[in-house]
């Protein structure tokens, strides 16, 4: 009867310890090859020259469509991809980052860890594996995080992107060549609240708008 008792404390303590890790969605960075062979095709049209701003990320980034048009000076490449995560850009890098040898990088990822059953911790994590590959396979390159914004449609989750933004933005106050880019706190209203204005009908992707807002956030960051 003890013996009854302890395993059944014992599987409901291994049930209630890896709850989170069964609640994640899995994740496949091969799912992404598709995009990555639409990228090295338009490269064989015109590759990109050495020294480059490299954007890059999720759907936000994907969606930036006025990229060029809102840096006319600055030599920027998007390669943002789909409903990406942190890891998915790490896993790519070689891919998506480094053959192009920019000289800063803007990673815009979090949102969709997040939403996938990550906490700030487990975010926070995948961040700091892209920081090391950025710091190892670029050391003379400068690496931006564009902090995780709150969306309409993900709001009850944002209390755990705030805590993964404090994380991030900690680790880059205390390491060269890391940038931390407030991008959050603008889209909120004065109730607190993302502002309506700044995003399409399914309340994560943004509108014009939100490009406006984000150009003019990041412009000041961006390298010479």
């Amino acid at each position: 009867m003890k013996k009854s008792f302890l395993l059944s404390v014992l599987l409901l303590a291994m049930v209630f310890l890896f709850q989170p890790v069964l609640a994640q969605k899995p994740s496949n960075p091969l799912v992404w090859e598709k995009e990555m062979r639409a990228f090295e095709k338009a490269d064989s049209a015109n590759m990109p020259a050495p020294g480059g701003i490299v954007f890059t990320g999720s759907s936000s980034v994907r969606g930036w469509r006025t990229l060029k048009q809102d840096f006319p000076d600055k030599p920027v490449l998007n390669r943002g991809f789909g409903g990406s995560r942190i890891n998915d850009a790490t896993y790519h890098f070689d891919r998506i980052v480094k053959k192009y040898q920019p000289k800063q990088v803007l990673l815009y990822s979090g949102d969709n860890d997040i939403a996938s059953g990550k906490n700030a911790e487990m975010t926070f994590e995948e961040f700091k594996l892209f920081a090391k590959k950025m710091k190892e396979e670029l050391p003379k390159a400068e690496f931006v995080y564009l902090s995780i914004k709150p969306s309409p449609a993900r709001w009850k989750m944002y209390p755990e992107m705030e805590e993964a933004n404090k994380k991030i933005k900690r680790y880059a106050f205390w390491h060269r060549k890391v940038k931390y880019v407030d991008v959050s706190n603008p889209m909120l209203g004065p109730d607190g609240k993302p502002k309506p204005e700044l995003y399409v009908a399914d309340g994560i992707h943004m509108t014009p708008t939100g490009y406006e807002l984000w150009k003019k956030i990041v412009e000041p960051y961006l390298a010479d």
